[in-house]
C-alpha cells in the first residue's frame, strides 16, 4: 500500500474528521520546549483550526495546517 504524501489538503481533511473529538496535542515551541495538552477541535476554517483545552481553565488556541506540515504541532487521537 502506497503512503499518501502529506499536503495541506490531506491534513485539512484529517482535521475535519477529528472535529468535535478530544485529541492529544504536542506543540514544539522551540529550544527544546515541548508542551502537551488534551484539547477538543472546535472549528475548522480555510487556513486555520481552533482547539479548546479540556482542563479547568478552558483556553482557545489557533493553529494553521502548515504548523502540522512543518512538525511544530502533532495530533494524536488515542
Amino acid at each position: 500500500m502506497k503512503k499518501m504524501p502529506n499536503t495541506v489538503d490531506n491534513i485539512k481533511q484529517k482535521i475535519m474528521q477529528l472535529k468535535g473529538q478530544e485529541v492529544n496535542l504536542y506543540i514544539n515551541r522551540g529550544r527544546r520546549k515541548v508542551s502537551s495538552m488534551r484539547a477538543r477541535i472546535e472549528d475548522v476554517y480555510a487556513s486555520v483550526f481552533t482547539v479548546k483545552t479540556c482542563n479547568e481553565i478552558s483556553n482557545i488556541f489557533t493553529y494553521s495546517y502548515n504548523d502540522i506540515l512543518c512538525g511544530e504541532v502533532k495530533i494524536s487521537n488515542d
